[in-house]
């Protein structure tokens, strides 16, 4: 990994790597060995269907299935040593940048792929926007530990200047060649990868980037895993960097959507109750969208949020400022204090539902219509939440404040299994 010459860089430092891909000769198809991100795979249906997809579907790596963690840790590492030894699995011959498209109809994105040098929060490079979860964090970095891999990148934007030049001027270039793979997924996206590997260029994408910050986007617990990690190898070496995604938001912006929240044990008649004299409350008729339009009007003029889970959708707005003063924590800014969910954890589930925020007792989910789905098979209630806008995402961000875990979700999302790091190369 080529390191020198950028010592002094006090933004973002990305370096190349030799990308690990897939033999198209050696699966059936590339769309049928990818996934969504590890924490978008609903459990246990899409991870049943995406390993019946293909034998070496990624999933098998990034969320492998056995009856212990350290059995899970193993058989991960097992398998890709396994697929390497093969050839199902392959290093390119020489380090590179990576340009990633995704498209899906009028939707455009491109970005960068590389590795990049990983820096504390304080440092202020790279700006997370959520607090993680402690068990996650432990999950993901023994699983890092026993593959000592990266295998999916996480989602950094930064907001660049110059369209002609620099890291733009680089994806243009290279996206008039053949690119190394193209597919399409089954949610109707397209992907095409190109290599970077000339250094006049690899040197112009490193020089631009290294005057600016970036969001995390999507990925907050594998970059708490990668600091870690880091903390706990020799450095200087592979360890000091993690794989990610840099897209520009100025040239694309990303789609930004609400993550849901399902309560196990809570039926949506006791938590309507809990909710009298401190929310309005009302019962829309319907579809779905119909209710989400409520939802979104709703949301357009304070804290709103729909119940579902009883056959009906119930739309819950206008918190007693009574409530909000007494239970929301002060000290942080008015978006922080306002944000649908700090009111929704401080006020409504620590303080009314009194819900533990513990994996068995509240599920986090992307898909509306899955969390819907769930609410009503099992008879819990389901939270859909309103998505924030990136402007309040970032603001928070570059003051230090972070937001109530899983309140956003950018994308779209990098596929997994398209290009892999193995600190081993």
């Amino acid at each position: 990994m080529n390191t020198a010459g950028h010592n002094d860089v006090r933004g973002l430092d990305l370096v190349p790597f030799r990308g690990v891909r897939y033999d198209p000769e050696r699966v059936g198809s590339l769309a049928a060995v990818t996934s969504p991100p590890y924490d978008v795979v609903v459990r246990p249906d899409g991870l049943l269907e995406l390993e019946s997809a293909d034998p070496h579907n990624i999933v098998r790596l990034i969320l492998p299935q056995a009856t212990t963690p350290a059995a899970r840790n193993r058989q991960a590492a097992d398998t890709l040593h396994e697929w390497l030894g093969e050839g199902v699995l392959a290093p390119d011959p020489v380090p590179g940048l990576y340009v990633y498209e995704q498209r899906d109809g009028d939707m455009l994105q491109r970005g960068v792929i590389g590795a990049l040098r990983l820096s504390e929060p304080a440092a202020g490079v790279v700006l997370p926007h959520e607090d993680v979860m402690p068990h996650v964090v432990e999950d993901r970095a023994a699983l890092m530990r026993a593959t000592a891999a990266n295998l999916e990148p996480l989602l950094l934007t930064y907001r660049g200047d110059d369209p002609t030049s620099g890291t733009a001027a680089v994806i243009e270039r290279a996206i008039q060649h053949k690119p190394l793979l193209s597919t399409t997924t089954e949610d109707g996206y397209s992907h095409r990868l190109w290599a970077v590997t000339e250094p006049a260029e690899i040197s112009e994408i490193r020089s631009d980037l290294a005057h600016h910050q970036a969001l995390i986007a999507d990925g907050h617990h594998r970059w708490a895993t990668n600091l870690r990690l880091r903390a706990e190898h020799p450095s200087p070496g592979p360890w000091d960097f993690g794989l990610v995604l840099l897209v520009d938001t100025a040239r694309y912006p990303l789609r930004v959507r609400a993550i849901h929240r399902y309560l196990h044990g809570l039926p949506v008649a006791e938590a309507l109750a809990a909710l009298e004299g401190s929310f309005r409350v009302r019962t829309l008729r319907g579809s779905l969208p119909d209710a989400q339009a409520a939802l979104a009007g709703a949301a357009a003029d304070g804290n709103a949020f729909l119940l579902v889970g009883d056959g009906a959708y119930h739309l819950v707005d206008r918190p007693s400022p009574d409530l909000l003063a007494r239970t929301i924590p002060s000290g942080r800014p008015e978006a922080w204090r306002t944000l649908d969910a700090t009111v929704l954890h401080s006020a409504i589930l620590d303080h009314l539902w009194r819900v533990p925020d513990a994996p068995e007792h509240i599920a986090y989910i992307h898909h509306t219509e899955a969390t819907v789905e769930k609410a009503e098979r099992e008879g819990g209630t389901a939270v859909l939440m309103h998505p924030v806008r990136e402007e309040v995402v970032r603001e928070l961000a570059q003051q230090g404040v972070t937001m109530p875990r899983k309140s956003t979700s950018f994308g779209p999302k990098p596929a997994t299994g398209l290009v892999l790091r193995d600190l081993a190369f």
